[in-house]
């Protein structure tokens, strides 16, 4: 996996997470993992774990996902996957009702409020992150071209990468409409893989489906 895939696409991770607290912690988790043991987490929180993680394995070999990073300039496309996490977040909440019946603005507030909720549970990392998300409304300012570009040139000031890399915000309205078409392709191949998968149905199996969907061999531990 890209060292720096799974950065900032929160929405997408919480939309495939189930109605519960404990799988919205571990859809979230696998952004914040690092120094966490996985001997502390509940059954429930590893399966959703693993599910976050097979959303990352199967973004990250889909071709049009890795076409998508190459509509980059040479010089930005190490920060590629940062950009396109952003934008698909940005392309979902443009593209809801072709695939909700939901709106989604009345979603955002209910999972804002079931975040906040969440709160005391979260590793204090994850905790500090969510209440920006749901206090700043993050998922708002996603819905705006605008509002990606602003988060990305505020990522290279805070020094999250390189400060010479905040100009990979002025590619993306050249590469906007190239982007939403991957995006529109792309998306329910991923609903459709994650439902077939059914990770955190039974969380005693998560770790043999996660094995299954992703044909992958991994460790015996999260």
């Amino acid at each position: 996996m890209h060292k720096l895939r799974g950065v900032m696409n929160y929405l997408a991770h919480l939309l495939f997470a189930q109605p519960n607290t404990n799988s919205r912690i571990g859809n979230l988790l696998g952004d914040f993992y690092h120094g966490i043991n996985p001997e502390l987490l509940s059954p429930a929180v590893t399966a959703a774990l693993y599910n976050h993680r097979a959303v990352d394995w199967f973004t990250d070999q889909d071709p049009d996902v890795r076409a998508a990073r190459l509509l980059f300039s040479p010089a930005m496309r190490r920060f590629a996957p940062i950009a396109l996490d952003m934008l698909f977040d940005f392309c979902l909440i443009k593209h809801w009702p072709e695939f909700f019946d939901s709106d989604f603005n009345d979603y955002k507030k209910r999972l804002y409020q079931s975040l906040t909720g969440d709160l005391p549970l979260m590793p204090d990392a994850m905790a500090k992150t969510v209440k920006a998300v749901t206090e700043q409304d993050w998922f708002g300012h996603y819905a705006e071209l605008a509002g990606i570009q602003y988060s990305l040139q505020r990522m290279a000031s805070r020094g999250r990468f390189t400060a010479r890399y905040a100009a990979i915000a002025d590619e993306l309205p050249e590469l906007q409409l190239q982007i939403e078409q991957v995006f529109l392709r792309f998306f329910p191949k991923l609903q459709l893989f994650i439902q077939q998968s059914a990770i955190e149905q039974n969380p005693a199996l998560a770790f043999e489906r996660y094995n299954k969907a992703t044909g992958k061999d991994h460790s015996s531990t999260a």
